[in-house]
């Protein structure tokens, strides 16, 4: 029988540094793209980002704090993900820098900007996929307790969705080939994809 280190968060881990995002690893990166109401572009990766549904397909992320990328999408109703990949990873971490308000992040981080079809943000055209979205809804978090956060889960449903047709195989997009990273954990911590394997659900 394995022993465990047990902890409550809310009292502490007694550890170098808090496993939470280590555990609950890998994590796909929305790299989010959006407008402000004046029309300039915003770009920013957040870890905590994943699917929700899939009829209609919808996304969310979470951002601490409300930075521009909430603030955009609460104003406009609009945002795009931009799939990341190893290629990318240094050009996505540079989108992570606290710019000052209304700086261009394309810009900063040496991105060319590709027009959306649906929506008006633009996508990362060297992204292999990214995904159109129309907001849905902003939910303020709380903890079981019911005190309030600052944190923010943006959920939008994806209107729109490009695929680079040199990852298409077959009828399926070919993720692997495309060498997504994702968050995997500590502050510096990431991963490639690069195996996957297959399964079928018992009957």
């Amino acid at each position: 029988m394995p022993e465990f280190h047990f902890y409550e968060p809310s009292k502490g881990h007694d550890l170098a540094h808090d496993p939470f995002k280590a555990i609950v690893a890998p994590r796909p990166i929305g790299w989010i793209s959006t407008r402000d109401v004046n029309g300039r572009p915003n770009l920013a990766p957040y870890s905590f980002f994943n699917a929700v549904a899939d009829r209609p397909p919808m996304v969310m992320f979470s951002s601490g704090g409300w930075k521009d990328t909430v603030s955009n999408v609460s104003a406009t109703g609009e945002f795009v993900c931009n799939l990341v990949t190893r290629a990318l990873a240094e050009k996505m971490n540079l989108t992570s820098a606290a710019l000052p308000h209304g700086m261009n992040e394309f810009e900063f981080a040496g991105l060319a900007a590709a027009p959306s079809r649906v929506v008006k943000p633009p996508r990362v055209a060297d992204a292999p996929a990214a995904l159109e979205c129309r907001l849905v809804q902003i939910v303020r978090l709380h903890t079981a307790e019911g005190a309030v956060l600052d944190h923010h889960l943006t959920i939008g449903e994806v209107v729109g969705v490009h695929i680079d047709r040199a990852y298409l195989k077959d009828g399926r997009f070919d993720l692997l080939a495309t060498h997504p990273i994702q968050r995997a954990g500590y502050v510096a911590d990431y991963t490639e994809a690069a195996i996957g394997f297959q399964m079928s659900r018992p009957k």
